[in-house]
């Protein structure tokens, strides 16, 4: 199996932050500035720092943002952690990065929640401004045992007297994302990872953003607003994925956007989106011409 998908330039991605709806937003930035821009969103407990590989593949062509989301890495945790930490809120930070940054439009990659919110905004917030929406392992309906196991991972974060203790955890917890080379495991740790007051270390989140599932239980019933879509669609989903089950993503294909779907061997939720095979299926997708800018014209 090819797991390496080498970039004809190797990149450095700079680390910035913005205000956006009055919280800090932090994110990493690959790329040329005037490239066509790419929005990467990533999971529910996880950073930007997850498509560094993807990114590095891409960034001869496109210029890619990679934020963290509110609650998570180095962006602001939230002081009113039951109104912001949902879709609503996520969309409406999404259209502030990209009105702060001034991209009138965008393509997107969103990993699990990131494909959520995508999808979210793309429905509402970010209505054709979105050009091309990619969605690694989600869909508009979430199966409840699925969502239960998450809520009691990522509800109760262990702590760790050392770093290597953590990325042996991570590496269980995180099994389902496929194959990682050690080099990435280890940058996993160490760039989600942050050490409490009495020196043991954890992953780096708010544990309260779970509380998105019991303050709003239907946050991810949105199959009106995928109706509504009509940008093209990639839908990557990891064949043995518990959270985005087959007859889901079959609907997806059937209605709104009729998303193009891609089932990816030997990961779970969610493919990790670094090795060649699922790299290559979004750098062929993200390079279809844009629809709308084709009409125009």
């Amino acid at each position: 199996m090819a797991h390496a998908c080498a970039a004809a330039t190797r990149h450095t991605p700079a680390s910035h932050y913005l205000r956006c709806e009055g919280r800090e937003l932090h994110y990493t930035e690959w790329g040329a500035t005037d490239a066509p821009p790419i929005i990467m969103w990533h999971g529910l407990a996880r950073t930007g720092r997850d498509f560094d590989e993807l990114a590095q593949a891409l960034a001869d062509d496109y210029r890619i943002i990679c934020p963290d989301t509110i609650g998570r890495g180095l962006s602001q945790w939230s002081p009113n952690p039951v109104a912001e930490y949902r879709l609503d809120f996520y969309a409406a930070l999404a259209r502030a990065l990209l009105d702060g940054l001034s991209l009138p439009r965008v393509r997107w990659v969103g990993t699990s929640m990131g494909g959520a919110t995508g999808m979210h905004a793309a429905a509402g917030t970010l209505r054709d401004r979105i050009s091309h929406l990619v969605v690694n392992d989600i869909g508009p309906e979430l199966p409840r045992p699925a969502v239960e196991r998450i809520v009691e991972y990522a509800g109760n974060p262990p702590a760790f007297d050392t770093v290597t203790e953590l990325e042996a955890w991570l590496r269980v917890a995180y099994k389902p994302y496929g194959w990682q080379s050690d080099e990435q495991w280890r940058r996993m740790a160490e760039t989600s990872m942050r050490r409490l007051p009495d020196g043991r270390v954890t992953v780096h989140y708010d544990p309260a953003i779970v509380g998105q599932f019991s303050h709003h239980p239907n946050d991810y019933d949105r199959w009106s607003g995928y109706d509504s879509l009509r940008m093209p669609l990639l839908l990557l989903r990891g064949a043995d994925s518990d959270l985005l089950l087959p007859e889901v993503a079959h609907a997806m294909t059937e209605r709104g956007p009729r998303a193009l779907r891609i089932d990816f061997p030997d990961c779970g939720h969610a493919p990790a989106l670094n090795v060649a095979p699922q790299i290559e299926a979004i750098r062929q997708f993200l390079a279809r011409p844009d629809i709308s800018a084709v009409r125009a014209h």
